[in-house]
């Protein structure tokens, strides 16, 4: 089984120091209702923070990468003009996940467009918007001068739906916006369903996910939330709800276990994780703390172990 904390680190990607990052108003208008996971991340402090960029060099997804690429080449520099970028992960109608991210910063809109126009690229018009392709198989709509939505084409349309279409948005979700409000003071934070708190535990415990008492106890997740600060050190807490008190209680002790086991083979990087690590649990919650240094953890990011998990 692999570590815990790293695989978890590995799902989560961008987990990056900031800012407390509430949702913008112009945000949540293409954010759907069907909501799996929302990753919300400040790069204004990204910056100010070696462990934060060796963390986001480790784990940047490839489109993410070609999407600051092609806004340079626009003119917007992502590391002086992207304050914060937040990841939607989200089910369309047609069955399926589909993603978009929004960004947000003092973007020079009108040099933008000019630059478009200059290089003859037209947009597409949908609904009410201008959709510009970005020539790296992501698209791109200007929500306001200083909030943009990217994303693959069809999940792009799906989100502009929401606004655009009276498609079914994130104010009809309780359950998600009762997550969110609980987290979105924090400096990092995000916010999972049932099915994508099911699918991040799996990840976590590895080879105990197959035992008999985890196909019980997945049935029993509802929802989870994580933050995860870099202002002294390193800390990580996730906190996942679950139908009834027997049921956290027997997540943590799955949990406890696997690093148990994985502790018997743990290399002294995997075993200075471990031991940074507590698994509790309180009520229906399921609590994990992870603190350490920034040496340890910029340790944990060079190992082969985290390596495995992140790729």
């Amino acid at each position: 089984m692999k570590t815990l904390f790293s695989c978890l680190l590995a799902i989560c990607l961008l987990c990056t120091p900031g800012f407390s990052a509430p949702l913008s108003s112009n945000a949540r208008t293409v954010v759907p209702s069907a909501i799996q996971q929302i990753i919300s991340v400040d790069y204004r402090a990204l910056r100010g923070s070696q462990t934060a960029m060796a963390l986001k060099n480790r784990v940047l997804p490839d489109n993410l990468k070609q999407f600051e690429t092609a806004l340079r080449g626009f003119g917007i520099d992502p590391n002086k003009d992207v304050e914060q970028i937040t990841f939607v992960t989200y089910r369309p109608a047609k069955g399926g996940l589909s993603a978009i991210g929004i960004a947000q910063g003092p973007f020079k809109q009108k040099e933008f467009l000019l630059k478009m126009k200059a290089k003859g690229v037209k947009p597409e018009k949908y609904g009410l918007s201008f959709i510009y392709p970005m020539g790296t198989g992501m698209q791109l709509v200007f929500l306001d001068p200083s909030t943009m939505v990217f994303g693959e084409i069809a999940s792009l349309k799906g989100a502009i739906d929401v606004r655009d279409k009276g498609a079914e948005s994130l104010a009809s979700n309780n359950a998600i916006n009762d997550l969110i409000s609980d987290s979105d003071s924090a400096t990092i934070w995000s916010v999972l369903d049932q099915t994508g708190t099911q699918y991040m535990m799996k990840g976590a415990l590895g080879q105990a996910s197959s035992l008999a008492d985890y196909d019980v106890v997945k049935r029993r997740l509802i929802a989870s939330d994580y933050v995860m600060n870099f202002d002294n050190g390193v800390t990580f807490d996730l906190n996942v709800k679950t139908s009834d008190n027997m049921t956290a209680a027997s997540l943590a002790s799955l949990l406890k276990a696997g690093m148990l086991y994985r502790g018997m083979n743990a290399t002294p990087t995997e075993k200075s994780a471990l031991e940074s690590m507590t698994v509790d649990n309180q009520h229906d919650l399921l609590q994990m703390k992870f603190k350490t240094d920034d040496q340890r953890f910029q340790a944990l990011l060079k190992s082969d172990l985290f390596a495995t998990v992140s790729h």
